[in-house]
């Protein structure tokens, strides 16, 4: 389980504080992959970093009683004056995984070449994801965190992607970013909407997604 306890994140927006989430308690069970929707510039994406321990609140605090991975979209995963490989070893410490195995894994699924062994700096933008996908799916998490992830390579390397991720969701759960609301739907049973710092959770996705797009309207 992931849990809120009075969380609040705000920022300065001319002249006034904005809240991304204003003294929010709130829980995401295991068993239901959940869909984050919200206005652009609502702080999705802050709140999934929130969730993942690489951004802060300033007051509260997000407890993690699960192995949360960092977000899929996220290219600040990735060290860029390190190479594809020790990036990879890098990670492999940090979650206590077999290096060697995750090297092998991540070097075949990224199909990189010589680049592994190069500095992620000189990655282009679609290397790069190559590589953040790979080490993602290498590592065991009870949660995927996706920000906007986007597909890249030629058709059989997003195919793999696809059925290498479907099944990791055998057996766990994700939060979501996504403008798609059909790759919402593709993934996600249950919802949460974030407006004007608040959350609502909708059991079903749909739900969600009505009450979403109607604020999308006002």
């Amino acid at each position: 389980m992931i849990h809120l306890d009075r969380v609040s994140k705000s920022f300065k927006h001319k002249g006034h504080r904005k809240y991304i989430v204003e003294n929010v308690s709130f829980s995401i069970p295991r068993g239901r992959s959940l869909g984050l929707l919200g206005r652009n510039g609502a702080g999705k994406s802050t709140l999934l970093r929130m969730i993942a321990g690489i951004a802060y609140p300033d007051s509260g605090k997000v407890i993690r009683q699960a192995r949360v991975s960092w977000p899929l979209g996220f290219a600040g995963s990735l060290h860029g004056a390190l190479t594809g490989e020790q990036n990879v070893r890098f990670i492999a410490r940090i979650y206590n995984q077999p290096t060697e195995a995750l090297v092998a894994y991540v070097e075949e699924f990224a199909e990189l070449g010589r680049a592994f062994r190069m500095p992620v700096s000189t990655y282009s933008s679609g290397m790069r994801a190559r590589l953040a996908f790979g080490v993602s799916m290498s590592v065991k998490f009870d949660y995927y965190l996706i920000d906007e992830i986007t597909a890249v390579g030629d058709t059989n390397f997003k195919n793999k992607c696809k059925d290498v991720f479907h099944n990791k969701l055998a057996d766990s759960d994700i939060i979501m970013v996504s403008h798609s609301v059909k790759t919402i739907r593709e993934y996600c049973q249950a919802g949460v909407v974030l407006e004007n710092g608040k959350l609502t959770y909708f059991e079903n996705i749909e739900e969600a997604i009505a009450v979403h797009e109607n604020n999308m309207k006002s």
